[in-house]
């Protein structure tokens, strides 16, 4: 049978009209007390996660409703598997920190910039998973130049020009009312501005007070960063361990997120994967191998109210020579030292441990940007490395050095904590 052309082309034409309405229509609204964020006209508040290098079935599965990502790498694939997942993608557009070379007063690199955000916009702008658009990441952070935030508000126009549908915000890198009052000054036609803020989120009481006056969200929270935590006497960063940052981020979410939803429109915890900043475990909230920590079990709670059917193992202390982290802990070269740890399973698990040894990082990155990883330090462990103590050799160097442990319970969950130490040349 002859199917006529006229029957084609409407076909044709209302296969176009299906798919080109696949996008969920998201705003941000004026309400009674403040603001919310609306998908397809629904009330959406954002319980997300910044995506890194995990399955994004783990964030699904955990609870949250979005992702964000800091650029458009892979974007069709994350697109499409959050989609098949229920998820939402809140897209990090590729704009140029001034911290790695990008000049604002240059009109050249600021056209080739915004072809190049034009160009992502026209391919993703219709995909269904699509939440919104993230203009660069910590811009303010050791820029010189508020002009930068003019660019800013052309991009947002640009983005809108071609993309009426979904809002667009850019990301600062504290609480700051100067800051906060500065963007939404100099580029008002975003629809909302996002700040990322670790130890300072327990400013939010406090900050409420003139963020209140326009929509924000939080794009970036977590543990203590490196900048805010108690040091070694020669200046190492003492971190929190897995059970330490599990009650940070539930107590965090509780107190200085949740209450303040309404002008706020949601959050995203930083960060679903495994990442080098100054240790392999700051910020991660996998290990390298993937194993889920404390964390995120404490962001499932906080998302769902539901307590994870299997938990990761709790640790309760780690000590070297007797001693703590906060000890500012000096070895001798060559020596042996014995290491412990104390930790047990919520579901009654049987532990393993892993033991590391590394040079102490000496990047001074800001913002997240690259850290290459440190390679563990080879022969210096003695005897069985899978138990709860550990006796090891101290590096033939003098130097700054941590000693790592890791908590395994055999079903993909993970405890660990670290402890920086000295060595000295001489007998101590």
């Amino acid at each position: 049978m002859t199917v006529p052309p006229s029957r084609i082309l409407l076909c044709l034409f209302l296969i176009f009209v299906c798919t080109s309405c696949l996008c969920a229509r998201v705003e941000v609204l004026k309400v009674e007390n403040g603001y919310t964020l609306t998908r397809d006209g629904k009330p959406f508040v954002v319980k997300g996660a910044g995506m890194g290098n995990v399955d994004l079935a783990t964030v699904a599965k955990r609870g949250a409703n979005s992702i964000r990502t800091w650029g458009i790498e892979n974007a069709v694939e994350t697109l499409e598997k959050a989609h098949h997942l229920g998820l939402t993608v809140l897209l990090g557009l590729p704009v140029a920190a001034e911290r790695w070379g990008m000049n604002y007063d240059d009109p050249t690199a600021i056209a080739l910039q915004r072809e190049t955000i034009k160009s992502a916009v026209q391919q993703f702008k219709d995909h269904p998973a699509l939440l919104g658009w993230i203009l660069g990441n910590e811009l303010d952070l050791g820029t010189t130049n508020h002009g930068i935030f003019d660019e800013v508000n052309q991009l947002s126009l640009l983005v809108h020009e071609l993309d009426t549908e979904h809002p667009t915000t850019t990301t600062l890198a504290a609480i700051d009312r100067e800051t906060a009052n500065r963007v939404r000054k100099r580029a008002p036609d975003l629809d909302f501005i996002s700040l990322q803020a670790y130890g300072a989120l327990a400013m939010m009481p406090e900050a409420i007070k003139y963020l209140r006056e326009g929509p924000f969200m939080i794009t970036e929270w977590g543990p203590l960063g490196h900048w805010e935590v108690a040091r070694t006497h020669w200046d190492a960063p003492i971190e929190q361990n897995s059970a330490e940052k599990r009650r940070h981020y539930l107590s965090n979410y509780r107190t200085l997120i949740e209450p303040f939803l309404g002008p706020g429109l949601g959050s995203y915890a930083f960060y679903w994967g495994q990442k080098q900043e100054r240790t392999p475990t700051w910020f991660s909230l996998f290990t390298e191998s993937g194993e889920s920590t404390a964390a995120v079990d404490a962001l499932e709670i906080a998302w769902t109210n539901s307590i994870p059917v299997n938990q990761a193992p709790e640790l309760q202390s780690m000590r070297l020579t007797g001693r703590s982290a906060s000890e500012s802990i000096r070895l001798t070269v060559s020596k042996k030292y014995d290491a412990t740890v104390v930790a047990l399973d919520p579901d009654g698990d049987d532990l393993t441990y892993r033991w590391q040894v590394k040079p102490e990082s000496t990047a001074t990155s800001i913002g997240g940007d690259f850290e290459g990883n440190i390679s563990d330090l080879e022969g210096l462990l003695l005897g069985e490395p899978s138990l709860s103590k550990v006796t090891f050799v101290a590096p033939m160097s003098p130097g700054p050095y941590r000693l790592f442990v890791s908590v395994l319970d055999g079903k993909g969950h993970a405890a660990y904590a670290n402890i920086p130490f000295l060595v000295d040349a001489k007998q101590r």
